[in-house]
């Protein structure tokens, strides 16, 4: 038996990167999908999940809207007729030097990153704590609670708040069986790290991505897909005595103390 066979999980932001990569982990191993992102590529992906033999529906959301999110679980309750899983991983980095961003700028990363995160889980809790079993994974990110880069206030700011908020919310559900943790990657090559490497320097984005593998210990980037299968254990029965923490996958990018010091 598939790890995930039977589970009904719903993935938000899974129509690209980190997200597209963990729907598909979870349809490997066995998930009945409920696919949330903002456009309508999320529509297409899931009928081509099906085409491929999988369980899965999309539903376009936006996770900063409470009435969006309710139609989401709706959907996803009126499918499969409970919810097992949910994976808050719909998320914004836009770089902005802190001085003359705006206060949009601002809110923008925290409607997404924090108010949708808070929203979905807000939605979803109820059906799990009804039957006294979930998971829920949070995707934060070794940044904001542990490094930072120029440009990444709003976007640090975020991240680091996720994490007070995967161990509030595994405080507060722990009593329904519940497991709430969260991840933190480091850099996954996906279009929203493509799109800092062209904010950082957009005459050869490229550039950017090879400086940051050539930082990294292991020498290159993550795979959304190994992302996917962190995701996969903390949403699985094998993960069950583990809840209230972050887990870092980046590769090493967090170990180096210095760049010069050592043989």
């Amino acid at each position: 038996m598939k790890k995930l066979e039977g589970k009904v999980a719903i993935i938000t932001g899974a129509s690209k990167g980190i997200g597209e990569g963990i729907t598909r982990v979870f349809a490997k191993y066995g998930a009945k999908l409920v696919l949330a992102a903002r456009g309508g590529r999320v529509m297409d992906f899931a009928q081509q999940l099906r085409n491929e033999g999988y369980d899965a529906i999309g539903v376009m959301t936006d996770v900063s809207d409470k009435a969006s999110v309710k139609n989401l679980v709706k959907a996803a309750v009126e499918k499969y007729g409970t919810i097992d899983i949910l994976v808050n991983n719909a998320g914004v980095c836009v770089l902005g030097d802190f001085m003359t961003s705006s206060d949009e700028d601002r809110d923008y990363h925290i409607n997404i990153n924090i108010k949708g995160v808070w929203n979905v889980t807000k939605a979803v809790a109820p059906y799990m704590i009804e039957k006294k079993e979930g998971k829920i994974v949070v995707m934060s990110s070794v940044t904001g609670g542990m490094v930072a880069d120029p440009g990444e206030a709003a976007y640090a700011t975020t991240k680091a708040a996720l994490v007070g908020f995967t161990k509030a919310m595994a405080r507060e559900l722990a009593d329904y069986n519940i497991n709430v943790n969260a991840i933190c990657p480091g850099y996954v090559r996906t279009p929203l790290v493509e799109g800092m490497a062209k904010q950082s320097c957009p005459e050869n984005p490229e550039s950017v991505i090879d400086g940051i593998a050539a930082a990294v210990p292991l020498k290159r980037l993550a795979q959304p897909e190994e992302v996917g299968e962190l995701a996969a254990f903390l949403s699985c029965y094998e993960s069950s005595y583990i809840t209230g923490t972050q887990i870092v996958i980046d590769g090493g990018s967090t170990l180096p103390e210095t760049s010069t010091m050592g043989i």
